[in-house]
């Protein structure tokens, strides 16, 4: 990344957009690391929580836990799975981005290391339903389910849980330093266009 003025990229996406082959095309054109597995691994091994849980409430929060969590927190006995999470997570993010350039997918990271003033380049990643649905139909984790449900639930999910830890709506594009159309534009164009910033 030549000056490596941003030494982090977050890449912030919407359910089925195309993140993680955005994140692994473009760490393979920097040759930097692309943080996802290791990244569950690592905050299990800080929260002490098992990476299933990890994987289920790292970024997802019904309205109803939001709602449930912010009553319970202000018993002084209630330690939320959510916070405990969020925290490790948050402890993650600030380690890789002190290692080095590296890219890092959801976990509010863009917002982590802004409000740690760490330099940081925020990539947003959007795709029409059309797209979408084609993408989630390929994700196991999606078998027998109805794809567009699927993603109409991790939108909501994901959108709580990024307003519960940062205050701010998932998306706004006032809050990145560029948004991208994978589903217009190409998953290959988008690593491309990113990589020319870069380079």
């Amino acid at each position: 990344m030549g000056d490596k003025k941003y030494p982090v990229i977050t890449i912030s996406r919407e359910y089925a957009a195309y993140g993680r082959t955005v994140a692994r095309g473009l760490s393979e054109a920097l040759g930097i690391p692309f943080y996802d597995k290791d990244f569950v691994r690592m905050t299990a091994e800080k929260s002490g929580y098992s990476e299933e849980e990890i994987k289920l409430e790292g970024e997802r929060m019904s309205r109803a836990s939001r709602f449930l969590n912010g009553l319970l927190n202000n018993a002084m006995v209630y330690n939320s799975s959510y916070d405990g999470i969020f925290n490790a997570q948050k402890e993650v993010v600030l380690e890789l981005a002190e290692k080095g350039p590296c890219i890092i997918v959801g976990r509010c990271a863009d917002d982590i290391l802004t409000e740690a003033d760490v330099p940081v380049f925020k990539v947003f990643l959007y795709a029409d339903m059309k797209h979408r649905i084609v993408r989630a139909s390929e994700l196991d984790e999606n078998a027998g389910r109805d794809p567009e449900k699927a993603i109409e639930k991790r939108d909501i999910l994901r959108s709580t849980y990024y307003k519960q830890y940062t205050g701010k709506e998932f998306g706004d594009y006032k809050n990145f330093n560029i948004c991208l159309d994978t589903g217009a534009i190409g998953t290959d164009k988008c690593v491309e266009i990113l990589v020319g910033l870069f380079k």
